[in-house]
């Protein structure tokens, strides 16, 4: 482990009273350990040391590691395995940090960011913090464990609410927008001033599910001092403002009732967490006269706990088969009835193996693609080059039957280069750590906070996994 020393006493903005939080000490200390997640998108992980007292930040998987996409299960493989494999993230860097682990807060419900719960979290005697939905979701991947006994305490923290995780710390959850539901920017408030997680998240003003960030609370925290922010840098690297979800329905309107496909089958493919685009389709299909029907195990998972917590409301007809033997009989009930009547919302948009939109196009389920049916890709390629060439055969196989194949009717649910701008100046905070990223990535934020003034190695900082960054200052 690297440990990079720096002594802040003209940067930390520190007062008197600060002093008598830290007991028989003349040193305040806080330390970021950059566990998973810096040096690749997926298995985001990362611990937050204050003077001994420490909070972990996400569990996630690295999706494109071993092919593992939203159909696949790993609750049959075991920790070291996926760690060796690099899956998950390697937190036996945690046995050289001093220091009791008080919580492990989760920001959203993502398998890149709770996916790593049920191989880790039992290590640590500590409860997992989460919105109702997040939680809801880390519930079900405890209960299809197959490896290990996770039964750490789940807490509920709502948007807009703060908790006492210790005397000297305390955890507050800002309401955020990401393609998925419930997502939250956490604020670690600490003697030193602010931590803040931000990993991931989009300023959507339009949002189909759930309210637009809060800016006011965002700025608060900002005025009141942040130490470090820690930032995800997935689109860093695309100029401009992240569009919202808005756009995206409008771009699925166009696809779908503004094509001639009324005797002809109309599938979609998305992620199966983004729920604001599957209410958005089915309420299409609600316009064009057609049953909804959602297709897919993780489809039936994320969209079956948003109805029944409340989230989201599909329209009454809406149907969904999650296991093999549902997913069967929906197509031959679709198949028999008439493909014109449905719209079939199916996983498989990276052209994994296994997932439904894969074993339709080799005519491995009861339904048939025939000429002129329309397939609609509500999800850009994961940039590696597994997923490109996965789903490029799944293409070549739909053009081959005569598909008509439509592309472009998403947004991402990453925030863009002034969206990043926006937070920086928001947060104002002394240092800023990228993550979520290759160093491409990271290298390509550290740029843009040194064009807001920031400085590499003075105050924005590349970490790998495995390091840390050391925060002290003499008192």
């Amino acid at each position: 482990m690297i440990f990079i020393l720096l002594y802040l006493a003209k940067k930390f903005r520190m007062k008197n009273k600060i002093k008598n939080k830290v007991k028989g000490s003349d040193i305040l200390q806080l330390e970021v350990v950059a566990i998973g997640g810096y040096e690749e998108v997926g298995r985001n992980m990362t611990a937050v040391n204050v003077d001994g007292e420490i909070i972990i930040f996400d569990m996630g998987l690295r999706l494109d590691r071993v092919m593992i996409h939203e159909d696949s299960d790993v609750s049959k493989m075991h920790s070291l395995n996926l760690i060796e494999m690099g899956v998950i993230p390697d937190d036996t860097v945690m046995k050289n940090i001093e220091g009791e682990v008080k919580a492990i807060v989760v920001s959203h419900g993502h398998l890149d960011h709770i996916g790593a719960i049920t191989k880790l979290a039992h290590r640590y005697n500590a409860p997992i913090i989460g919105t109702p939905y997040t939680l809801e979701l880390v519930k079900r991947e405890i209960l299809s464990e197959k490896k290990f006994d996770v039964r750490n305490p789940l807490i509920t923290l709502n948007a807009k609410e703060t908790m006492d995780l210790t005397p000297n710390l305390s955890l507050e959850f800002i309401k955020i927008t990401h393609s998925i539901p419930d997502a939250v920017l956490p604020v670690l408030h600490t003697p030193y001033g602010a931590i803040v997680y931000g990993n991931d998240f989009k300023f959507d003003n339009i949002p189909i599910v759930g309210e637009k960030p809060d800016y006011r609370a965002i700025k608060k925290v900002g005025k009141k001092g942040v130490i470090c922010m820690i930032s995800e840098s997935t689109r860093v690297n695309f100029e401009g403002k992240t569009p919202s979800e808005g756009v995206a329905a409008s771009l699925l309107k166009n696809d779908l009732l503004g094509t001639d496909n009324e005797n002809n089958g109309v599938v979609i493919t998305t992620f199966s967490s983004h729920i604001a685009r599957i209410k958005s389709i089915t309420e299409i299909a609600e316009r064009m006269g057609r049953i909804p029907v959602l297709i897919g195990r993780s489809m039936a998972k994320y969209c079956g706990i948003a109805e029944d917590i409340g989230l989201v409301e599909f329209p009454k007809n809406t149907k969904m088969a999650g296991d093999p033997t549902s997913v069967d009989r929906i197509f031959h009930q679709v198949m028999k009835e008439g493909k014109e009547k449905y719209m079939l919302v199916v996983t498989g948009h990276q052209g994994e193996e296994g997932a439904v939109l894969s074993r339709m196009a080799t005519n491995k389920t009861p339904f048939r693609f025939e000429r002129h049916d329309q397939v609609v890709f509500s999800a850009d390629v994961i940039p590696n080059p597994m997923n490109a060439a996965q789903r490029y055969m799944l293409e070549a196989r739909l053009k081959l039957a005569g598909v008509r194949l439509f592309k472009g009717a998403h947004v991402s649910g990453h925030a863009a280069k002034e969206d990043h701008r926006d937070m920086i100046r928001w947060l104002n905070p002394e240092h800023i750590i990228p993550a979520h990223g290759d160093f491409n990535l990271t290298a390509t934020y550290a740029k843009l906070a040194e064009e807001e003034g920031y400085r590499l190695g003075e105050d924005v900082h590349l970490l790998r996994n495995g390091q840390s960054l050391k925060f002290e200052r003499i008192i």
